[in-house]
Order: structure tokens, then C-alpha cells, then sequence
């Protein structure tokens, strides 16, 4: 369940300790019932429930997801790409955010400062599964003026919440 996020609402939300509490633990365990999460945080299922639905409301639970292994599924490869256009405007750069869209190997994308106009975030199964995205269709996009690549050789931290104390 994906919500807009209505960033006036999430501002004027005063988050108090138990609202803390709350996404701390549903960052931990989405899956938490509200009588779960009502022993975590010490309030009745019945206020965890009110305090969820205002906080969904509010945008701040942006929605919730399973969290897979990748490896285990046979996405065993990891890489991070830097991206170089060749050229800019509001058109050439929608082309590529379509261009990302379509393709589901990119996991992250993100328009950076620094060197690159782009850095992406890429599963593949193999190196050859990686090279034949990098050469049929990365490469080859009218847009895309220079690619860096590096392959993820061990992950020591990816902690995908937000710290919240």
C-alpha cells in the first residue's frame, strides 16, 4: 500500500516517544499486528492501530514490503553504474528516467552531484547477465555519454530505514 506523501501533515505531526517507538519497530518487522506492536511500545492494540493509520495518513509509513534475500533467488551480482549523459534538458532526461523505469535490473536510481549525472543500483544473476545489460541496452541508449561500473565484492552495511533515535 503506497500513500502520497502530504509532507504539510508529516510536519505538523508532532512524533512523540510511542510514535518513535512505532516506526522503530515497524522498520524492524512490518508484519507487526497491532497487538504485537502493542507490547513493544506499551499501548493497547487499539492506539498502536489509531497511531499507524495517522502516520500512513500522514505519509510518514510510506508502505510496507518483505525484504528478500537476493542471493538466495540467484541474483548473486551487485554492481553500482555511474552514468554521463550527453547532453541535458528536461526531455532527454525524462527519456532516461523512462529508460530506468523499464528496466528491472535497476533497483535504485539516483540523480547525483559530483562526476556523474546518475548512479544506479543493479541486480543481476551473473557477470554475463551484467554484461548484457551494459552492452545491449545501457550502452547503446542515445543518452547515456560514459558508464562506470563497480561490481559490490562484499556488502558491509545496507540498512534500508531511517535512524530515528
Amino acid at each position: 500500500m503506497k500513500h502520497a506523501l502530504n509532507t504539510s501533515q508529516a510536519r505538523e505531526m508532532d512524533l512523540d516517544g510511542f510514535d518513535i517507538a512505532l516506526l522503530a519497530a515497524l522498520q524492524r518487522d512490518g508484519s507487526l499486528t497491532n497487538a504485537a506492536l502493542a507490547e513493544v511500545v506499551n499501548l493497547s492494540a487499539s492506539q498502536c492501530s489509531r497511531r499507524r493509520a495517522a502516520l500512513e495518513k500522514a505519509g510518514i509509513i510510506d508502505g510496507y514490503s518483505a525484504r528478500l534475500n537476493a542471493t538466495s533467488l540467484g541474483f548473486g551480482l551487485r554492481a553500482i553504474i555511474r552514468v554521463n549523459l550527453s547532453s541535458h534538458g528536461q526531455s532527454k532526461e525524462d527519456d532516461f528516467a523512462r529508460f530506468v523505469a523499464s528496466h528491472p535490473q535497476i533497483r535504485s536510481a539516483f540523480s547525483v552531484s559530483g562526476d556523474a549525472d546518475y548512479v544506479l543500483d543493479i541486480r543481476a544473476r551473473d557477470l554475463d547477465a551484467f554484461a548484457d545489460f551494459i552492452h545491449r541496452h545501457l550502452l547503446p541508449h542515445p543518452q547515456v555519454a560514459q558508464v562506470r561500473s563497480e561490481i559490490v565484492l562484499k556488502t558491509l552495511k545496507d540498512d534500508r530505514g531511517i535512524p530515528l533515535r
